[in-house]
């Protein structure tokens, strides 16, 4: 593909993308559904396991049955264009919604993210997070 029209290929994808994800996004217009964002990443202490990955992940699922969690997304890395700019040495992340500060406050000491770590903490050896509020 010609970089011009590579070019107008990825603007035309990020337009349509960027409008879906803020249709869904908003419960009113112009207002996020869920403002309150946390985002996990896991790497593992053995990163080649497969085996480790996918019960990472499946601990991970666990916590969407907490109240305050209004959605959840697990991932792994994907096989993208490597950049300086992407960091793909991680394994495992989490990308969580909440309605509010209070929400992911109480989400901390839930039982089941209690029970997440005790049960799948012996599965990494790093985790970062992220948390952010609608700007």
């Amino acid at each position: 593909m010609k970089k011009s029209n590579r070019r107008k290929f990825l603007g035309a994808a990020a337009t349509i993308f960027a409008g879906t994800a803020a249709a869904s996004a908003a419960s009113l217009p112009g207002q996020p559904k869920y403002p309150v964002v946390h985002h996990v990443f896991f790497w593992l202490k053995n990163p080649g396991s497969t085996a480790d990955r996918d019960k990472l992940v499946e601990g991970v699922k666990t916590l969407s049955k907490i109240k305050t969690v209004k959605e959840l997304r697990v991932g792994v890395v994907a096989n993208t264009e490597k950049r300086d700019v992407v960091d793909n040495t991680w394994a495992v992340s989490e990308l969580m919604f909440f309605s509010d500060l209070a929400g992911q406050a109480a989400y901390q000491t839930d039982p089941i993210h209690l029970a997440f770590i005790k049960n799948y903490g012996h599965l990494w050896e790093k985790v970062i997070v992220y948390d952010a509020v609608e700007a």
